[in-house]
């Protein structure tokens, strides 16, 4: 299906992998299929081009090659994360109540107890409610740099501040237990700067799926004396934090991919800044007496991000009325929706079930222009008011 017959909305779920991407890829998944571990020269060759693409990845949010650990994605970067916890009794950590599944589930089963902090209801982190609920056995505060499901991003460099005043403060009390900082930058890589000193962050979580590179590959920084358990066992590879024969040709995609995100954030920002201000107002014109409700934070917010409640609806049948004009959104997180489940952000953020029933996300990228913006956006509104009607008569 050529790019040409669709609408493509859905860019927080998935990427398509880039042409650029893809040649790069190529040669070493035929040509340079040589194990990196292996002795003989091809493969010393393959080595030298996997730490290569090991360090340039490293370098795009301002790291050095060995402090990450290449993982088949960001959930298992994330519940590596989370392995930090096992080094100490008691050990309870906290989490934002609109982080991804993937963390709430890794800090369920590492964690001695999970608190979660609020947010206000554009999905902003509290941070004097994160504050509140530290205490000496503290080791792991985990909050994604943008959320999945609005778009929000978060103030990590605040909260690598309030750490460090943690740190400090335990020290001058001669307590030794440590706190670290983790955040989960899946959806941020390709639209906010990232480097890790200025967030502040000790350890996070990229993915290649969110940034035009392959899927089934992502990285885990992890600063310098913290200490992580593998969760999986074998030949020792990623100095034994994860076993398993090194994959070459997706590290060579996802440093590829990231370099040329981080060559064009600035760039991308302001188109999707436009392309968001065209959709929302088409929308809105288009839509007479219907009031559309915006979700998220106006301030803080990715710029390809819209996510739209329209109270009294069925999500699910717009989605599918809009599958029929070749046109793709989704109503949130792709792993909830696919269970079924109740939003957990959007019930964090204070939104009732019909609101939450009623709610869209549109995540924009690179295959879309005012163009079919403006056709979706006017697609979509003939589509609410069809449903009002049927509704309301």
């Amino acid at each position: 299906m050529s790019e040409k017959d669709f609408i493509y909305l859905d860019y927080a779920a998935a990427t398509p992998v880039s042409d650029q991407v893809f040649e790069a890829m190529k040669p070493y998944f035929s040509e340079n299929f040589f194990n990196p571990s292996a002795s003989y020269l091809p493969a010393k060759h393959v080595r030298r081009v996997y730490e290569d693409a090991k360090d340039e990845l490293a370098h795009t949010i301002g790291a050095k090659g060995n402090d990450l650990v290449i993982t088949a994605g960001a959930t298992e970067s994330i519940n590596l994360a989370f392995t930090v916890l096992k080094n100490f009794k008691n050990a309870n950590c906290l989490i934002s109540k609109i982080e991804h599944a993937s963390v709430c589930e890794a800090a369920k089963n590492f964690a001695s107890e999970v608190r979660e902090i609020n947010v206000d209801k554009t999905g902003y982190l509290n941070l004097k409610d994160l504050e509140s609920k530290i205490d000496d056995n503290t080791v792991l505060i985990s909050v994604a740099a943008a959320n999945n499901e609005l778009g929000t991003i978060e103030p990590l460099s605040d909260i690598a501040e309030i750490v460090r005043k943690v740190r400090m403060d335990r020290l001058s009390r001669g307590i030794e237990t440590p706190i670290y900082l983790h955040s989960d930058a899946s959806q941020a890589m390709s639209l906010i700067d990232i480097y890790v000193s200025r967030l502040g962050v000790d350890m996070l979580t990229i993915n290649s799926a969110k940034v035009y590179g392959p899927k089934g590959i992502g990285a885990l920084y992890v600063g310098h004396g913290i200490k992580l358990s593998p969760i999986t066992f074998g030949g020792g590879q990623e100095m034994g934090l994860r076993s398993g024969t090194e994959n070459v040709p997706l590290l060579v995609g996802f440093a590829t991919a990231a370099k040329i995100a981080k060559e064009h954030v600035n760039g991308n920002r302001k188109k999707y800044e436009k392309l968001s201000e065209i959709f929302k107002k088409t929308l809105v014109e288009n839509l007479g007496d219907i009031e559309p409700k915006f979700l998220g934070n106006k301030k803080h917010q990715l710029a390809n991000f819209i996510s739209i409640c329209f109270d009294g609806l069925d999500a699910e049948r717009l989605i599918f009325k809009l599958e029929d004009e070749k046109i793709y959104v989704s109503t949130g997180a792709a792993c909830a929706a696919s269970k079924g489940q109740k939003s957990h952000v959007l019930t964090a953020i204070g939104l009732t079930d019909s609101e939450i029933n009623g709610s869209l996300r549109i995540s924009m990228g690179k295959m879309n222009d005012e163009e079919n913006v403006k056709n979706a956006a006017e697609k979509l509104a003939t589509i609410v008011k069809n449903e009002w009607e049927r509704i309301h008569g």
